[in-house]
């Protein structure tokens, strides 16, 4: 006789108990899972396999720095799930990053992938380097250093990296520089390339503006418009700073933008100026957030140390990084009246957080589902690279627009079929599940 749910659940913590965030993602896809499990007994030996990865690589990347000092830092790369496609997920650059994360990022990129329903498996990467305040060229050295190793574990049709936290175009283009010179071979082995060398439009700007359009999708489906809505932002990222973009281009007012320092408000609206600034300030210059308020002084309040969630908000987009929201700021947001919530960063609440919007009865828009435009337009990109073709503007949008409309189509479907009604968490962790679930069953026990 097989485990039962419980025991699995079990045995996973048994297996990494010093792995919080990974075990916080597990449990809140398993807690997803039970009607499933219940109704279908066939997946419930999927789900011991599913929570092991195919592959766990962790090496050594030393490089030196300005000073000629040699620096020693850990790479890893997890290749989680190949069920449905070629590993494919993004590279995180930041000192809290560990095992546990990249784990957490991985799993939750399995189901994420599938529902964007392009033939993508799930993984995740990163390093415990910190790139703020490293030259470029500390940053090449290291960036060189890290694709040395990883050059060995990827491909186009094999294992597909990408940019996260801390790896942006720049890093993108030293790694591909890296593995072109080391293979000889110029083919889709990254995305978030630089449209003269392979890559996609509209695939910097694909989290925020996917986020903002399921957001969209789901507040429509309950007979509201997005336009005129208040909105409070965390991160200053390319995921923030699109999501607000595409936010005051559908007539929505973003007030609040942050990152580790503390956050700016504007209680008028952040607009096209302030936005234009906050690009340069962050994407150019590297600099804090506090900037803007000098720049702008009667119009942007810098509040040091403290997170956007305390004022009155009908929509709340968390875009800087996992677990931000807590119990706490999610009854104030909820005292507070939000509407909606749309998690453009991954897992950005905690259990408790999430708890407490639905309880409220939040239109809550889940990570693996709402900020899924970034993968979508990546697995677009491997898509035009394969072809040998680039993509319009417009295309790319549409495309990218179809793809958010119908995971949120998905998500809703599913969580109704399962007698779970408005509820996309579990909505979005079905549909991404039953996809790879069978698609594992088909291929046996490998």
């Amino acid at each position: 006789m097989g485990k039962t749910f419980d025991e699995i659940f079990e045995a996973v913590k048994a297996r990494d108990p010093h792995q919080p965030e990974f075990l916080q993602a597990v449990r809140e896809v398993f807690d997803s899972l039970k009607p499933v499990v219940e109704k279908e007994p066939k997946y419930l030996p999927i789900l011991e396999r599913i929570c092991e990865p195919e592959r766990a690589i962790q090496f050594r990347v030393p490089w030196v720095d300005d000073n000629g000092v040699e620096q020693v830092n850990r790479g890893f790369r997890v290749q989680f799930n190949s069920a449905i496609g070629p590993y494919k997920g993004g590279l995180r650059f930041h000192p809290s990053v560990n095992l546990s994360i990249i784990k957490f990022l991985g799993f939750e990129q399995i189901f994420k992938n599938s529902l964007t329903t392009l033939p993508m498996g799930g993984g995740k990467g990163g390093s415990d380097f910190d790139p703020k305040g490293r030259s470029d060229a500390e940053v090449m050295r290291f960036c060189q250093s890290f694709m040395t190793e990883l050059q060995r574990h990827i491909g186009p049709n094999c294992d597909v990296p990408a940019g996260d936290i801390g790896v942006g175009g720049r890093e993108i283009g030293f790694m591909f520089g890296q593995y072109k010179r080391l293979r000889n071979n110029f083919e889709g082995v990254l995305t978030g390339k630089g449209i003269n060398w392979g890559g996609s439009l509209i695939r910097p700007e694909a989290t925020g503006y996917g986020c903002v359009y399921f957001v969209d999708n789901m507040l429509t489906g309950a007979g509201k418009s997005i336009a005129g809505m208040t909105a409070a932002i965390s991160g200053s990222g390319n995921v923030a700073q699109y999501a607000t973009e595409k936010l005051i281009e559908l007539g929505a007012k973003p007030v609040s933008l942050s990152d580790s320092s503390g956050h700016i408000y504007v209680e008028s609206g952040i607009d096209r100026e302030i936005l234009d600034y906050v690009m340069q300030i962050k994407n150019v210059e590297r600099k804090r957030i506090s900037v803007v308020a000098e720049k702008f002084p009667e119009k942007v309040k810098f509040v040091a140390g403290q997170r956007p969630w305390g004022y009155k908000v009908d929509l709340a987009l968390p875009c800087a990084t996992q677990n931000e929201i807590d119990e706490a700021d999610a009854n104030t947001l909820v005292k507070n009246g939000v509407i909606a919530v749309g998690e453009g960063a991954n897992m950005p609440s905690t259990l408790e957080a999430t708890e407490v919007f639905l309880k409220n009865g939040v239109f809550f828009a889940p990570a693996k589902a709402a900020n899924a435009g970034g993968v979508a337009v990546s697995g677009l990109e491997m898509s035009q690279n394969s072809l040998r073709l680039a993509w319009t503007r417009e295309e790319v949008d549409e495309k990218l627009k179809k793809i958010m409309k119908d995971i949120y189509n998905n998500s809703s479907a599913a969580a109704e079929k399962y007698g779970l009604k408005s509820n996309l968490v579990a909505g979005a962790n079905i549909a991404g599940f039953l996809k790879v679930a069978d698609s594992m069953l088909a291929q046996g026990v490998c």
